[in-house]
């Protein structure tokens, strides 16, 4: 058979609890950030090389592999039962029903190595058991989460992972998978999620009288996603050019990284001169406050936003570190005060109430999502760390996605952008380290 790289889904089916979930437990609240998140699953691949998995060649060998996933999986939905249930949004509810998860398996002609070599982003959608952007509100597509197997000619494995966004964040999905991954292995997972935790300090609410919505951020299909390696040695040379103001004598490197990717946009004029242009970062609050929220699953993030001004083409570009130190800002405004004020006051709610407010005429944000400390690359089910973990293009305009590489040392941004100016990025990225005084680079203009 001719190796088109084409994936042919073998069967489908639902994976319950291995026990009900108790009466009691049955309705978990949404919470106002659950509300807030936009109306997408999030995707994730977690490929697995066929060395580690000593090929599975024979169809008992995935035959056995498929039974331990699918037993691993029904037992770590017992302690993560709302994920099997369904929503309820007129309620702002989970009902916990057992209804299961969608559990695919399916074969790919394709070798592992050349997928992870080649990397398509626009042909990663055959890997996971549903596209991001279908109807999850109600769950038309599918299941709050679905997985999809992929076994590969070479033996290896890719795992496709898709969670609605309505009922975790990034932190839920990677702690979700870390205890999949130990129940799998034999092991007892590390820590027990607790649920309904974030609504008792944010509860959900009619927002109808709000001008709030999640779908103001999606883009169009002219966005392409693309990939942008940043290895150490460039890390480096955006941290040192990154140095230069008293708030931020040592930039961290997502400060860095993100303030060379607003700075290209800007340089470029590929913002809107007219409109104010705002950084936002998304904050895992998690870490950040005094209420006790560490092992809170679902929608656990702020938007951290700080105003940049209008950028019109005769205007000077901000220096790296001034953009540097804007982003730290729009970080570090999500503290424990901020969180308690949220909690008495709304504050949060009325800050984002400005920022979408003004996106739908006056303002554009550019937003930043970091995953870069997050476990991904502990995902290990007994036969070796992941080979690579990517995402798949989410088409929100101004969206940067950043993580870090497989050794840890380097940064990947995943960023939305129109084709003709990937090259010119791509191009700018190149040049770094490769000046005496990076500053100084002239950044080359792309033709639209």
């Amino acid at each position: 058979m001719e190796c088109d790289g084409s994936v042919q889904v073998i069967s489908k089916e639902l994976i319950k609890p291995s026990s009900s979930t108790p009466h009691h437990l049955r309705n978990i609240k949404l919470s106002l950030l659950d509300q807030l998140s936009p109306p997408i699953y999030i995707p994730f691949i977690f490929f697995y090389e066929a060395d580690e998995l000593r090929g599975l060649t024979s169809s008992t060998d995935r035959s056995q592999l498929c039974r331990n996933l699918k037993q691993s999986l029904s037992n770590t939905l017992t302690l993560f039962y709302p994920i099997a249930g369904k929503i309820d949004l007129e309620k702002f509810t989970v009902y916990c029903d057992d209804t299961g998860i969608e559990f695919i398996e399916a074969r790919s002609n394709a070798h592992l190595h050349d997928v992870i070599q080649e990397l398509e982003l626009d042909r990663l959608q055959k890997y996971l058991p549903v596209g991001v952007l279908e109807g999850i509100h109600i769950g038309e597509a599918g299941t709050l989460l679905m997985v999809q197997i992929n076994f590969f000619e070479c033996g290896g494995v890719a795992i496709g992972v898709c969670m609605s966004h309505l009922v975790a964040d990034g932190s839920s999905l990677f702690d979700f998978m870390n205890a999949w991954a130990a129940t799998c292995r034999g092991e007892t997972p590390k820590s027990v999620p607790e649920f309904g935790v974030m609504a008792r300090y944010f509860p959900a609410r009619d927002l109808s009288d709000l001008n709030i919505s999640p779908s103001i951020l999606m883009g169009d299909d002219k966005l392409v996603t693309k990939r942008f390696v940043f290895d150490k040695e460039k890390l480096a040379a955006l941290k040192q050019a990154a140095t230069g103001s008293d708030f931020v004598k040592d930039p961290t490197r997502v400060e860095a990284v993100s303030a060379f990717i607003l700075k290209y946009f800007i340089e470029n004029n590929f913002l809107d001169a007219k409109k104010t242009l705002f950084a936002a970062h998304m904050v895992n609050i998690r870490p950040r406050a005094s209420t006790s929220f560490e092992n809170a699953f679902g929608m656990g993030c702020f938007y951290g936003a700080v105003e940049l001004g209008q950028h019109g083409y005769s205007l000077p570009v901000p220096k790296l570190h001034e953009l540097a130190s804007n982003v730290r800002r729009a970080i570090r405004t999500i503290d424990d005060e901020y969180i308690r004020e949220t909690e008495r006051e709304d504050r949060y709610l009325s800050d984002l109430g400005k920022l979408f407010m003004l996106q739908e005429g006056e303002a554009d944000a550019f937003v930043f999502s970091s995953l870069c400390r997050y476990p991904m690359y502990e995902v290990e089910f007994g036969w070796g760390k992941p080979a690579r973990v990517w995402t798949t293009p989410l088409l929100m305009k101004h969206l940067v996605i950043l993580m870090s590489t497989r050794d840890g040392d380097g940064i990947e941004a995943w960023i939305n952008l129109l084709p003709d100016q990937a090259q010119s990025l791509e191009h700018q990225i190149k040049l770094i380290g490769t000046a005496t005084n990076y500053p100084r680079i002239k950044i080359l203009r792309s033709s639209i």
